[in-house]
């Protein structure tokens, strides 16, 4: 049979084309409208007599990265499997799968696969399932999401779980402790006599009566700065990590951001955009380098050039964010690194790569950064997060400890 006759038979083909088009975007493919209209006339051109020819064809459309193949190819065995739900789930309950051991496991595509095609409403065939089969899936899909979404890595997270976990930073609050200025302020209860207000005050009274002012140091808190990596290592995290700044942008001042990846981004005057989807369409409108290559001693070369006497006084704090995988080869990096350890009062390190046990600091730009941080901490789910935002809500006496075990190691 044709592609042809088989859209002209009630249309089946193409709606079912779309359906799994969004069974992918709801499991974490990026496919727009112009994607699926690609893929129709490309299986127009094909055909659909041949089931590999057919499976090249879509992959063709919609794969455009290799770490979404095992994505794609489980969602259309499941999918194009049978018109029954039960047998499109039952390759869903069977971890057949096996990942590269940082982009999942099968266990985890699957049931990022299973919820997308509850959300998608791709098994229109509902009248048709008993009873048992709707509990048996109902039981696949509960999971705690107290406990669970906390400890959830982001890049194991299905579409609900990810909404949910934005909703839950959007919750956060970030109080920086404050940090003593260069600058006074009047206090009758001040250590500081304050002589040029006791001056001016003695003059009311001719000299007669000289109240002695005080003044004490005033503190607040100091500038954020974000420098955070958006390349291909890094998407899923970064995508998250960028809702975090969001939230942190919103509910203080001070806070700029920058992103990179084989370019530097201030991207600070759209992320203050309260609406977040607004934010972010301004951010997609603005940065070109998503999900591509990583030059990090190039990029923080720039912002040292460029940015760090703007936004670096008054003490910044300055969170970077990036893995740590140069495609330079740490080519520069080491010094670019140690002239921003010196314009910043706590340079903290968030690196997801953290998150595994065996983590160890092996590679030429993980090496380079190491020396020239004051902590290094893990941003891949949200107790990480929250532990972020502990960290720069604690005093600066005794905050950190481990940061000689990993200058060891990287040495």
């Amino acid at each position: 049979m044709t592609a042809t006759a088989a859209t002209n038979d009630g249309g089946r083909l193409v709606a079912n084309i779309m359906y799994f088009a969004r069974v992918l975007r709801n499991a974490g493919i990026p496919i727009g409208p112009g994607k699926v209209m690609d893929a129709l006339r490309a299986v127009i051109a094909v055909g659909v007599a041949n089931r590999e020819d057919f499976y090249w064809t879509l992959h063709a459309v919609f794969v455009d990265r290799h770490d979404r193949h095992d994505l794609f190819d489980q969602a259309f065995r499941i999918f194009w499997r049978g018109p029954r739900i039960s047998e499109r789930l039952q390759p869903v309950r069977q971890p057949a799968i096996g990942g590269d051991g940082e982009k999942g496991t099968g266990e985890t595509i699957a049931r990022r696969i299973a919820e997308a095609l509850k959300i998608a409403g791709a098994a229109t065939e509902t009248k048709e399932v008993s009873p048992d089969e709707e509990i048996q899936l109902d039981a696949a899909m509960t999971w705690s999401r107290t406990e669970v979404l906390r400890n959830k890595d982001f890049e194991k997270m299905t579409a609900h779980e990810i909404e949910a976990a934005r909703k839950e930073i959007a919750k956060m609050r970030l109080a920086i402790a404050d940090v003593p200025t260069r600058r006074y302020r009047a206090n009758p209860a001040g250590a500081r006599a304050d002589m040029r207000a006791t001056l001016r005050a003695a003059l009311r009274f001719g000299g007669d009566f000289i109240p002695l002012k005080k003044r004490s140091i005033r503190r607040r808190p100091p500038p954020l700065v974000a420098i955070c990596d958006i390349s291909g290592s890094m998407e899923r995290y970064s995508r998250m990590l960028i809702h975090f700044l969001h939230a942190m942008t919103g509910v203080r001042g001070r806070v700029d951001t920058f992103l990179f990846g084989t370019r530097l981004t201030n991207v600070t005057r759209w992320l203050r955009y309260k609406d977040v989807d607004v934010a972010f369409a301004k951010l997609g409108a603005a940065v070109e380098d998503w999900s591509g290559g990583t030059r990090i001693g190039r990029c923080v070369g720039e912002f040292n050039r460029k940015w760090s006497r703007r936004v670096l006084g008054q003490g910044a704090i300055v969170l970077l964010i990036t893995d740590g995988l140069d495609r330079d080869a740490g080519a520069g990096l080491n010094k670019e690194m140690e002239r921003l350890h010196k314009s910043c009062r706590r340079l903290i390190w968030l690196n997801p790569l953290l998150r595994y046990d065996q983590f160890e600091p092996k590679s030429v730009g993980i090496r380079a950064i190491m020396p020239h941080v004051d902590e290094f901490r893990s941003a891949h789910n949200l107790d990480s997060l929250s532990d972020v935002v502990a960290a720069l809500n604690e005093k600066e006496a005794g905050r950190y400890k481990d940061m000689a075990k990993w200058r060891e190691l990287a040495q």
